[in-house]
């Protein structure tokens, strides 16, 4: 059986391990993290470490991203299968214990005896090999296969900022200040904690956070942008006083039990069980004795961050597990470089998957490593027969198509604005019949659905 290459053991590169394993082929996995070695962001040498939230975010089937995770559950996705078994309280979110998710899905790819990890860094393209390999190496790709992959492609690397959120120990919160509550009281109605503001300390945080110290760029990173899905809560806050209140300090849905209930008709900004802004803290592990700090990406100094968010009331004597920090992702112009299959149009013995591609977020990398997985699992199996690509009517589909469309009006389009994107219902396919927009996102998700059949029946894929 021919055996496939796969440099980097993060999300995409453990998802696509697992469908190409469980199809019977061999795979060896170069991972560069070991006992001595890590990254800026990575902590440990573990498969698909999750390095920023635990969130893999709504579950929600009416959601973009709950419809893709539906959509991967479907396809025997392992990671999906991890999160499922290792998942934690977060409201209609799903969340994880970010350990137990990585050690799950590593013994699962070891225990199928087809998979073989070399703790190895791989510093070259691989562009003379007569075998396959699969480049997943993520946004923290090494200097060294950065700069083999640079010279491959005549293009420049492209870049942007991504940012960590800091982790508190639960036991160092002051719940007399501080409650246990999910907005509009979902999921279990307990799952996230909440910390209030009132106007005057809301606008004393901003203020602290303008004029707080930061990390310095080097002068090749002073030109790089910020992904706006991930921006520094203290960018935020430079884009106007009230941006935090109206994103991830939003006090919506969210009443202050030590608080009286005020009589019907009081103002609401008189209200005191109803905070100016709220500062909302997840469950990060099982045991839930650690908290991340929602939203609360950050390029400010330690000492800073210790400084500031410990003038939140309940935080006052908070301990930090992690503090937050911000590293530079890297990712390639995949519409000009890629064919529709994700193959390196010069090398197409290579393929590339994840966030390398310019998919951005957990399960969006992931889903790249799992469509990766099929296709090299079909080309090989099928060398006689075309390979053929989930609709663009579904998430997986719609997905792969901004990394690798299947036009050339599009792919001409793409290369000359190519941004990394999550997923999200303006890159499905359009309707052919108008639908209510009270209805669309339902629809959106029964289509996906119909479609994904398809795919399966199509390529004999069997849950």
């Amino acid at each position: 059986m021919t055996k496939i290459n796969i440099i980097g053991a993060g999300l995409a590169g453990s998802e696509c391990a697992w469908q190409l394993a469980k199809r019977g082929f061999e795979v060896e996995i170069f991972e560069m993290r070991n006992e001595n070695r890590k990254t800026f962001a990575h902590r440990t040498q573990d498969f698909a470490e999750l390095v920023c939230s635990n969130s893999l975010r709504s579950d929600e089937i009416t959601t973009a991203i709950g419809l893709l995770h539906q959509e991967m559950r479907q396809l025997d996705s392992l990671i999906m299968r991890s999160a499922e078994i290792n998942k934690v309280p977060a409201g209609s979110a799903l969340a994880v214990d970010r350990d137990g998710f990585s050690k799950f899905i590593e013994n699962e790819l070891l225990n199928t005896k087809k998979v073989k990890i070399s703790r190895q860094e791989i510093q070259e393209l691989p562009i003379d090999s007569k075998e396959i390999w699969v480049v997943a190496t993520g946004p923290l790709t090494s200097d060294a296969l950065s700069s083999s992959i640079l010279k491959h492609t005549d293009e420049k690397h492209l870049a942007f900022f991504d940012a960590i959120a800091p982790i508190i120990f639960k036991d160092s919160i002051d719940f007399s200040k501080a409650w246990f509550q999910s907005r509009y009281d979902k999921g279990s109605g307990f799952d996230y904690i909440n910390c209030p503001l009132d106007q005057d300390q809301y606008q004393e945080f901003v203020d602290d956070l303008l004029k707080s110290e930061k990390t310095e760029f080097k002068d090749w990173e002073k030109n790089t942008p910020y992904f706006n899905g991930c921006l520094p809560i203290e960018e935020m806050a430079s884009r106007g006083v009230d941006t935090l209140r109206y994103g991830p300090m939003k006090p919506i849905g969210l009443t202050n039990p030590h608080f009286e209930k005020s009589p019907i008709g009081t103002p609401l900004r008189q209200r005191k069980e109803k905070a100016y802004a709220v500062v909302q803290l997840r469950q990060d592990n099982k045991q839930a004795t650690l908290y991340n700090i929602v939203g609360f990406q950050t390029k400010m100094k330690y000492g800073e961050q210790q400084r500031i968010f410990r003038k939140i009331l309940g935080l006052e004597n908070a301990e930090f597990a992690r503090f937050g920090g911000i590293h530079r992702n890297t990712f390639i112009n995949s519409p000009q470089l890629l064919d529709e299959f994700g193959r390196f149009k010069k090398f197409p013995n290579i393929f590339f998957a994840g966030q390398i591609t310019g998919v951005e977020g957990y399960v969006e990398s992931a889903s790249m490593g799992l469509i990766t997985g099929i296709f090299i699992a079909n080309q090989i199996n099928n060398s006689t027969k075309k390979l053929s690509r989930p609709s663009n009517e579904t998430a997986i589909g719609s997905l792969l198509n901004h990394i690798a469309p299947d036009s050339e009006q599009m792919k001409v389009t793409q290369e000359n604005s190519f941004q990394p994107m999550n997923i999200n219902f303006g890159l499905f396919a359009p309707f052919k019949n108008n639908i209510a927009k009270d209805d669309r996102k339902e629809a959106y998700s029964t289509r996906a659905l119909e479609q994904l059949e398809i795919f399966k029946i199509e390529n004999n894929i069997v849950e």
